[in-house]
């Protein structure tokens, strides 16, 4: 037999093993399947939650631990995503509010996390989101808390605040940033529409290439792609997608002024989080609260924090709304604050300042992925 003879015979012998290893993946789908449809049974008849962010982890570190290649660990994840998804909606679909309309970050950073499986609920305004979750016209929401390059989203903070919603899961998806237009050249650039966060986001290249043209905010970067559709001399930052989406020319990719340019954020929901048995992942906790207007009153509050040996890896202060200079405290710590070691700290925090509010504990979102 000819040598090509050979490698054809092998690479037909090698197909027929990948034909049968598909058809033995289909099933054990459909048996994982079929429990995740007796498993949302019994959900239901408790009443217990479909989305399990600690279960969803414990999962997942499982699966980590027992891949041994040659299946990247991103492939595995990224395969998992969609299979978790398919199990959620096969036990209820979930309905998700974010700042649409599709095709905005925060539309991108919902199908990265929760994969295809959900019922999208695109809204016009931030406010809108957090009214959704608070109505339970939503399961759950996922609103951006703030960027690696240009900051807090101070307007989700100010949200937090004003709405009694629950943080149940972070997540970090990386934000790819273009200059779209009908437009053929961005020299023909007169305005640039986009998200406030996406034009400080790019500045630096605005102003090196650009420097002319009029920096218009929106309410998200969606709206921006559809108002340079019909606007001469108009262009958006936006998503890549919306420019395949509405037809526009991308004038340039990659305009954010930092590379590695991350959004992080937060799942939310009408309740905290029940359960937190997740696998490996570090817990973190975050809370707003209120001192009295008193000397060292923020003092004794860090140091209750770091006589427990407590990381705050974020203190932000928002005013508070009616009520000229007071302030909020916003704070990430490195621990799920609701544990019982730490009821002691808890209750110091509650009896130094005028109002503690935990928003919720979870789970520290990976950085490298989309999903935790």
């Amino acid at each position: 037999m000819k040598e090509q003879d050979k490698t054809e015979a092998h690479l037909l012998r090698i197909r027929e093993d990948i034909n049968a290893t598909d058809t033995a993946i289909v099933e054990l789908l459909n048996r994982r399947a079929a429990l995740s449809i007796e498993a949302g049974k019994l959900k239901a008849q408790s009443n217990a939650p479909v989305f399990r962010p600690g279960r969803e982890e414990k999962v997942l570190e499982g699966l980590r631990a027992a891949n041994t290649g040659p299946l990247p660990d991103e492939h595995l994840l990224a395969v998992y995503r969609e299979i978790l998804s398919s199990s959620r909606a096969l036990q209820r679909s979930l309905r998700i509010a974010f700042l649409g309309p599709e095709g905005t970050f925060s539309h991108m950073a919902c199908v990265e996390y929760f994969g295809a499986g959900f019922s999208g609920a695109p809204m016009p305004d931030l406010e809108q989101v957090f009214l959704a979750v608070t109505k339970r016209d939503c399961d759950l929401a996922i609103v951006p808390v703030e960027n690696s390059v240009n900051g807090t989203v101070v307007q989700s903070l100010d949200l937090f605040a004003a709405y009694d919603v629950h943080v149940q899961a972070e997540c970090y998806s990386r934000i790819r940033l273009c200059l779209v237009s009908r437009e053929t050249s961005p020299a023909g650039i007169t305005s640039v529409y986009s998200h406030s966060q996406a034009l400080g986001q790019c500045s630096n290249w605005l102003r090196d290439k650009i420097p002319h043209a009029e920096r218009i905010s929106m309410e998200s970067s969606a709206l921006a792609a559809t108002r340079a559709v019909n606007e001469a001399g108009s262009a958006a930052i936006c998503h890549p997608v919306m420019a395949e989406n509405l037809g526009l020319n991308i004038l340039a990719s990659g305009i954010e002024n930092v590379p590695d340019n991350r959004t992080r954020f937060f799942i939310i929901g009408p309740e905290a989080t029940r359960e937190k048995d997740g696998g490996g992942a570090p817990l973190k906790s975050s809370l707003l609260f209120v001192i009295a207007d008193r000397p060292g009153s923020l003092a004794t509050v860090l140091q209750s924090l770091f006589q427990a040996g407590i990381n705050m890896s974020k203190l932000e202060s928002r005013p508070m709304r009616g009520e000229s200079w007071k302030y909020i405290f916003f704070a990430d710590l490195d621990c799920d604050i609701t544990a019982s070691e730490h009821a002691a700290l808890l209750a110091a925090m509650r009896a130094n300042c005028l109002r503690v509010r935990i928003l919720g504990s979870y789970f520290s979102g990976r950085q490298n992925h989309g999903v935790i």
